[in-house]
């Protein structure tokens, strides 16, 4: 089997976890994203020079891991894919922000790594929470929680479809992929000289396939309407779920948890 098509098989393990039977599983799917919604608010409303503060917002989606029976190497696997575009929002930081902030010995940290550090956690916090998401509601049952609260319909239905037909585009890939493989004797992946010619292939292809997806819904009576299972109502366990994370986070957030225990441990008032 490819590589390649190794990971499109891997794309659909989130879809997979998402059909487990745990407590996370049986919560609302509104109270989970309404969770989740305020715990990415709150870790991206702090300066872009706090690190301390973000420390104890890991104990969210450490619990979600456990409560939730999730996997941890398949959830962080996915987060180092998007690890390259993380790095590269906060890596020029550190090359225009030269104002000092701390020194450690004889070592002077800078603005710019602190802001860099800053950014990096958060978006991992951030990025990891929405796997975690998907992993535990199933992306169907979130596009039903969006329009629950609200989002304009067309949004979801272009949410929805754009996951759906990644799986089509990448499918598309790999059979080109298999064709070209299995008429190269290079044996070294595709050559730099027929990257052109394959993308121009993959997008005719992916016309094609698209079209024929079209045709095959409206042959199905599609009217322009996704019709999605509705969620259901809360309970006092959705109700109660909720809370607590949302006092938990005002707390953290307003209060750093990690200083207060320093300045206690050490004695300073």
């Amino acid at each position: 089997m490819l590589k390649v098509e190794a990971n499109w098989i891997d794309l659909r393990y989130l879809d997979a976890l998402s059909t487990q039977s745990t407590f996370i599983h049986h919560l609302n799917p509104c109270a989970k994203l309404i969770t989740t919604l305020s715990f990415i608010i709150a870790v991206t409303s702090f300066s872009k020079y706090e690190i301390t503060g973000l420390f104890p917002f890991f104990l969210f989606p450490v619990i979600l891991f456990s409560l939730g029976n999730l996997p941890t190497a398949p959830i962080l696997k996915r987060l180092l894919v998007v690890a390259p575009f993380i790095l590269f929002i906060g890596i020029f930081n550190p090359l225009f922000d030269h104002t000092p902030i701390m020194k450690i010995g004889s070592v002077v940290i800078t603005g710019g790594w602190v802001s860099f550090f800053s950014i990096t956690i958060r978006l991992c916090l951030t990025i990891t929470t929405a796997l975690i998401l998907v992993a535990t509601t199933g992306i169907d049952a979130i596009g039903a929680a969006l329009l629950k609260i609200g989002v304009p319909r067309i949004i979801v239905i272009q949410l929805l479809f754009m996951y759906r037909y990644l799986h089509v585009l990448v499918e598309e890939f790999i059979r080109t992929i298999t064709a070209y493989s299995l008429r190269s004797f290079h044996g070294e992946g595709v050559q730099f000289r027929a990257w052109g010619s394959l993308l121009g292939q993959l997008l005719i292809r992916s016309i094609d396939r698209a079209n024929r997806i079209y045709q095959s819904m409206l042959c199905r009576g599609f009217d322009g309407e996704v019709r999605l299972r509705r969620t259901s109502t809360l309970t006092s366990t959705d109700i109660g779920y909720l809370a607590c994370w949302l006092i938990f986070f005002l707390l953290i957030r307003f209060f750093n948890v990690p200083e207060l225990l320093g300045k206690l441990l050490v004695g300073v008032n």
